[in-house]
């Protein structure tokens, strides 16, 4: 695979489904690009400003750019800004708010 700039990758948007939907309307975009050598995919996300609930699958992310804030269901709470490097477990419950345009790069396992 060639080098791709993930910070300015074109991504289709598309409304995040109302029952996912909190606060604002928020929609979201991705890019799968490639495959890991052991099966997982990897590849690029993003989510304009709003807030939606969500259930994860497993993925390690790195955010590019954006900042948003992430409700656990247990309580926890995490800050995401440019630089954060963070790993959801898949059927955690979530409540994403995103105050500035969020992207990230993600790895999901086969």
């Amino acid at each position: 695979m060639k080098p791709v700039d993930a910070g300015s990758l074109p991504l289709d948007h598309e409304p995040v489904d109302d029952a996912q939907r909190i606060a604002g309307a928020p929609s979201t975009g991705w890019r799968a690009l490639g495959t890991t050598a052991s099966g997982g995919e990897y590849g690029v996300w993003e989510m304009s400003s709003g807030t939606m609930s969500d259930v994860e699958a497993d993925e390690v992310f790195v955010v590019l750019a954006g900042r948003a804030t992430v409700v656990f269901s247990d309580g926890r709470v995490a800050e995401l800004t440019p630089g954060t490097v963070m790993r959801l477990s898949a059927g955690e419950r979530t409540t994403w708010t995103v105050h500035e345009t969020l992207r990230k790069v993600y790895v999901t396992p086969a």
